[in-house]
């Protein structure tokens, strides 16, 4: 069991296994100060006099529901207002599921805190665990659904029309599954669109890409080759000068009458007799030994290097012609040859790209048509189911709308995309497939004999939209996911005997879902299984508003003063207490 700011019942409506709104728990909200609501199974009855607080009420469970938080919502004098809703959900495997991946504790009960403060912060615990927003609006959709203003505002909007149609059908999850076929399709769609401006992109530089590499190919480039040639360039431009400083010191050196070798090979033997005379003279012959060794190799590299010199002219036009080519193309895609190399390797790599992406083009292209064909399929399967039911739906809401003493109505669910005005947006090249399928609906009335069916929209009266739109729930009541439903303005602009049986129609309600109705009509007010009155009072300059669950005497005397006025009279004490025992 998870930490409650109130208490419990005690009466095993959380151990009965009824999913519902078991407690509310609401401080410090708008005049609210403290105010708590132990809930029961059925129809539960909220009135009191105007201004009480009990659209506040509404407002808070909004609140709980992820509607939008503000710092005007604080009692004055106070630094943050607080909402808790305390429902038993058992045997909800959806739920359990969720919460579970959410990392939330979870044995049948659902504990939601809000906290609204002045400095704009506003937390969010479930079952005693952080969570965010997004959750919090994710969980609503399966705890309550609010029917006020707002609700026939959607009903009003013909864009609504077919998500009811569908929750009638029980078509809710095969229109979501189209709708993931429909954002695969455009995913595809887009990704195709990409890269077929892509590849035109490519082929367009593909006849140059093709040259380039030719060129560089064709050079047959050799790493640093640049500047090897460069050097050989420097050689034979000055061969000339070369081989006349090399033959000029191989002839003197070795060759010549007086070459240098020469004379120090003699020299050497008259140095090696002194040396025998005069040991001294050693070191000497020692170095003279090898200056003539050193000599010769100095003579012989030179002829060497003489005779290995390229007299050949044609050799210098060759390095010139090449080192030419291997700038311009260090020019063109350098700067250096290492540059040029590279560069082709990634003109090579596009080529490679190119040729992939026309792979994966072909790809998506197929997989695009697969999905285009079950897009299709789905959204004529889906097409077909929805008009079938639409005939259900009329017929269904004749006949609600016939209790509630709108006997002459005929209701019409038109299909077409003209029929919704500006509403014929292609999000698709497909002619009418959208993320909701290929089907425009709008709900057409006509609530007199004798008148034309015109757009809802266009006709209904408040009393009539009100009337409408319990159909609407009653129907939905049979296979909607929410466990409770709250009516806030249900009694608009009706009264008298179709007040009456817009009651006994909200009371059939609460037979498949917890119901929690706001009405200032006796009417209504008579058929509630649980009755709570909202009581505004003002002690010390301040207001307050209380909520009491009222017994039987205390019922009557709330029909009577709604049938009479606040002079509560016998007759009307005795019309509350027939009301109440019908």
């Amino acid at each position: 069991m998870y930490t409650w700011g109130g208490r419990l019942p005690s009466d095993g409506f959380v151990s009965s296994g009824r999913k519902m709104l078991v407690q509310l728990t609401i401080s410090n909200f708008a005049i609210l100060e403290h105010l708590e609501i132990t809930l029961k199974p059925g129809l539960n009855i909220l009135s009191g006099e105007t201004g009480a607080g009990k659209s506040i009420i509404i407002g808070a469970v909004n609140l709980i529901l992820g509607g939008r938080a503000s710092s005007d919502l604080i009692r004055s004098g106070c630094s943050e207002a607080t909402v808790e809703a305390l429902f038993s959900l058992p045997g909800n495997p959806h739920l359990t599921e969720f919460l579970e991946n959410s990392g939330i504790p979870f044995d049948g009960e659902l504990l939601i805190k809000r906290t609204v403060s002045r400095e704009g912060r506003n937390r969010i615990s479930v079952n005693g665990s952080m969570a965010t927003l997004q959750m919090l609006t994710r969980l609503s959709g399966a705890l309550i659904s609010i029917s006020g203003q707002h609700e026939h505002q959607l009903l009003l909007r013909p864009d609504n029309h077919i998500y009811l149609l569908d929750d009638f059908a029980g078509l809710t999850a095969e229109r979501e599954a189209l709708a993931n076929v429909f954002y695969k399709w455009k995913s595809l769609q887009e990704a195709i669109v990409a890269l077929k401006e892509e590849i035109a992109g490519i082929s367009e530089k593909q006849e140059l890409t093709h040259f380039q590499i030719q060129e560089i190919e064709k050079a047959e480039i050799r790493p640093e080759e640049d500047e090897v040639l460069a050097d050989e360039k420097r050689r034979l431009l000055y061969t000339e000068e070369l081989m006349q400083i090399v033959s000029e010191g191989y002839h003197g050196i070795y060759e010549g009458n007086n070459a240098v070798l020469s004379f120090i090979s003699r020299y050497l033997k008259r140095i090696e007799k002194a040396a025998e005379i005069d040991p001294r003279l050693e070191p000497v012959r020692d170095v003279l030994r090898e200056v003539e060794v050193r000599l010769e190799d100095v003579s012989f590299s030179l002829r060497d290097f003489r005779n290995e010199i390229d007299m050949d002219p044609s050799r210098l036009e060759e390095v010139l012609e090449r080192l030419d080519l291997l700038n311009r193309l260090k020019r063109k895609y350098g700067p250096t040859l290492n540059d040029v190399l590279r560069f082709r390797e990634t003109l090579s790599s596009k080529l490679y790209d190119m040729e992939e992406k026309t792979q994966t083009l072909a790809s998506l292209e197929a997989e695009y048509a697969s999905v285009d064909a079950e897009l299709a399929q789905r959204a004529q399967a889906l097409s077909r189911k929805r008009k079938k039911a639409a005939k259900r739906l009329e017929k269904a809401v004749e006949s609600e709308l016939r209790n509630l003493h709108m006997r002459e109505t005929r209701f019409l669910v038109e299909f077409g995309d003209d029929c919704i005005a500006g509403q014929a947006d292609r999000a698709t090249q497909d002619p009418g497939i959208r993320a909701d399928g290929r089907d425009r609906a709008e709900f057409m009335i006509s609530p007199n004999v004798g008148e034309m069916l015109r757009p809802l929209s266009k006709i209904a009266s408040g009393g009539e939209l009100s009337r409408i739109m319990l159909a609407v729930k009653t129907i939905l009541a049979r296979t909607a996911s929410v466990e409770t439903i709250v009516f806030d303005e249900v009694d608009a602009g009706i009264s008298g005997a179709t007040a009456e049986i817009v009651g006994k129609k909200v009371l059939s309600l609460s037979k498949y879902h917890q119901i929690l109705c706001i009405t200032h009509l006796p009417q209504i007010v008579s058929q509630g299984q649980t009755h709570f009155l909202v009581k505004k009072e003002v002690s010390g300059g301040r207001t307050y508003t209380g909520i009491t669950e009222l017994d039987m005497e205390s019922r009557v005397q709330e029909v009577a003063r709604l049938i009479g006025g606040e002079v509560i009279t016998p007759n009307a004490l005795a019309v509350a207490r027939e009301m109440l025992s019908e």
